[in-house]
């Protein structure tokens, strides 16, 4: 989404702040030439061009389309003319642990999972600042076109969690390339989410936010061609480690023994997207729709009649009539809350990973990865 007024205003409050030229990965300019990530002020031409009297609509655009992150509050552009740093002639003994955020750390609740408030079949529209953690997957297409087709959720700052089919399934295209991940989007039809609705207010969040995918970590033992789609997991590890805002949030992993062995039946847990929903291939608006679980066993009695087994590191939730979660959404999150917290969180039940074909059909319920089961490898993935 192109959001030009949000984001300029918030560079010229800050010019006099920022003028470290430091690095913070790689990236492509909006004019496709590669570059680095630095804060605004580090970038002269974008600088400059800033400051060009009088500016027109262009200009505007394309400083807005050069950003990539926040780095302690401040905007970050990517600029074709700063260098990249020279590599280390040997490993360094230390790291001043100031400037080190922890990746390797999972969010505790109170860091994580805090929400103040269509793959998605029967949804209801979410407001603005709601599920912060959801993320659109974005693959490159020959010609130069993108687009988004599976969901994730956002763990820390450099890890997106989705369904392993998203990233070497074997209905992706051998043409197309998972590239980049989106986080802080709405509505992905405007060029600024505004939400009219909130406390009969008018409530605009910043521009999304693009990160580069630089690992793509499949679980190990998925495999592509198995009917069972078993561990249908994966992990991304993003370019930068991406700074917090209102509308970009972890959400918390199950760590709690508690939480891990939930069997959610009966349960109610929700499930977020963008996907397709009864009237349109894709929903523009982030929506949501609460189910309850089923038990393995009542699944079972249904998926056997198709050549599938439901196993404990998957659970089922859903099969009430035009209640669902679709295509769209893959790799997106099944949500529970944990109402004992304090304050109360949410927490990443599962991975939606497939169901019936049409969707939303009644005593159909769709299969999702059991995320308790794979804390253990989420954990020694993870790298800082």
């Amino acid at each position: 989404m192109l959001k030009i007024t949000l984001f300029l205003p918030l560079i010229v409050c800050t010019l006099s702040v920022v003028s470290a030229q430091t690095s913070f990965g790689r990236c492509f300019t909006p004019d496709e030439y590669r570059g680095n990530c630095v804060y605004f002020k580090s970038c002269q031409s974008l600088f400059e061009l800033s400051k060009k009297k009088p500016q027109d609509n262009r200009d505007r655009l394309f400083i807005t389309l050069s950003q990539c992150g926040f780095r302690d509050g401040q905007p970050l552009v990517c600029c074709k003319d700063v260098p990249p740093p020279p590599p280390p002639t040997e490993a360094p003994t230390t790291t001043p642990a100031a400037l080190v955020i922890s990746t390797k750390d999972i969010p505790k609740p109170g860091e994580c999972g805090i929400d103040f408030e269509n793959r998605i079949y029967g949804g209801n529209r979410t407001e603005i600042d709601e599920y912060p953690w959801m993320t659109l997957l974005g693959y490159s297409k020959p010609q130069n076109k993108r687009g988004f087709h599976c969901g994730g959720v956002l763990i820390n700052h450099r890890y997106v969690l989705t369904a392993s089919h998203c990233v070497n399934g074997k209905d992706i295209p051998q043409t197309w390339t998972l590239s980049h991940v989106r986080l802080g989007e709405w509505d992905t039809a405007q060029e600024e989410d505004c939400d009219d609705s909130f406390k009969n207010e008018r409530v605009c969040s910043p521009p999304p936010i693009d990160v580069k995918i630089i690992e793509r970590i499949p679980h190990p033992e998925y495999d592509p061609y198995n009917n069972n789609q078993f561990n249908d997991i994966a992990m991304l590890r993003l370019e930068y480690d991406v700074q917090y805002t209102d509308y970009i949030k972890p959400i918390c992993l199950p760590i709690d023994p508690t939480l891990r062995g939930n069997d959610f039946i009966k349960q109610t847990l929700s499930v977020a997207g963008w996907g397709k929903t009864e009237k349109l291939s894709a929903s523009n608006l982030k929506l949501k729709v609460n189910v309850d679980g089923v038990s393995n066993n009542d699944c079972n009695r249904v998926y056997n009649n198709e050549q599938r087994q439901i196993i404990d590191t998957q659970v089922c939730a859903g099969g009430k009539k035009g209640q669902d979660s679709c295509r769209g959404d893959s790799g997106g999150p099944l949500m529970r809350q944990n109402e004992r917290g304090n304050p109360p969180y949410w927490y990443l039940a599962g991975l939606v990973s497939y169901g019936p074909s049409p969707c939303g059909l009644e005593n159909w319920p769709g299969v999702y990865t059991r995320v308790g089961k794979y804390i253990e490898w989420i954990e020694d993935t993870i790298q800082p």
